[in-house]
């Protein structure tokens, strides 16, 4: 970058100079006030509830330095269950990497309790209220579900980026996915973050499926696969871009 830099005139340099950092200034603002926001659902009312004839569930926010062990414990659990045959004999490791992961101040969740024989309108009083995982856990009912995500800069671009998406494997197929999906593309767009990214084990064809033909995500430029040709991974990072920036830069010339 800065050899090119060399062959522009002085002014050209210097108005370079004024809008990398004039960006760079916006973009940290961006994030600043995306991490800054406490509850994401406020904006998203009718996102709290998700009900089908044979799912009723209730959404709710928090962030990874004021988990509960209950909380903890859940996410453990069912972390274990859906990924340590994706990750094989990795999972140890991956694991250890996860746990710290899990309790960043970074780390910003959507959880979902399965409701059994409670109000809704109960429910969402008890969110109104502000009532905190570390403190309502036996209250809002069994965690079914979670959303680990962060606001983060890649290649100078603001992005929601995914950490997991869990799911307890008896609420799969009933559309929770698809709609915890919406709702995180809906949170990025409304703080400004212009892409959606994930990363996805390629030995998890379900997921790869569920990302890659349903819900339309592309294989991005940043993956490995695509930074250095020929070599071998076991993940691929995905994307789902909201501009033309964040397209040509995050998912490149990829055909499909």
């Amino acid at each position: 970058m800065e050899s090119s830099k060399k062959s522009d005139n002085n002014r050209g340099k210097k108005m370079t100079r004024k809008e990398v950092l004039e960006k760079k200034k916006k973009v940290q603002e961006i994030i600043k006030a995306a991490v800054s926001q406490k509850d994401p659902l406020s904006s998203f009312p009718t996102f709290r509830h998700y009900n089908t004839k044979d799912l009723s569930v209730y959404l709710d926010a928090g962030c990874g330095d004021s988990l509960s062990s209950p909380v903890k414990q859940s996410i453990q659990s069912l972390l274990k269950v859906n990924m340590e045959a994706s990750y094989g004999t990795e999972w140890l490791e991956e694991e250890r990497v996860k746990r710290r992961e899990m309790v960043s101040s970074e780390a910003r969740y959507i959880f979902v309790y399965e409701i059994s024989n409670v109000d809704t309108n109960i429910m969402f009083k008890l969110s109104r209220k502000g009532r905190s995982n570390a403190d309502g856990v036996d209250d809002k009912g069994r965690l079914v579900a979670f959303v680990h995500h962060r606001f983060t800069i890649e290649e100078e671009i603001p992005v929601l980026y995914v950490y997991e998406l869990q799911l307890e494997h008896r609420v799969q197929g009933k559309g929770l996915g698809k709609f915890l999906m919406v709702l995180i593309e809906l949170i990025a767009q409304k703080n400004k973050m212009r892409a959606v990214m994930l990363t996805v084990q390629k030995a998890n064809m379900i997921a790869m499926n569920f990302y890659r033909n349903k819900q339309r995500y592309r294989i991005s430029t940043m993956s490995p696969s695509q930074l250095q040709m020929g070599l071998q991974t076991n993940y691929e990072i995905l994307c789902k871009t909201f501009d033309y920036e964040a397209k040509a830069v995050l998912e490149g010339t990829e055909d499909k």
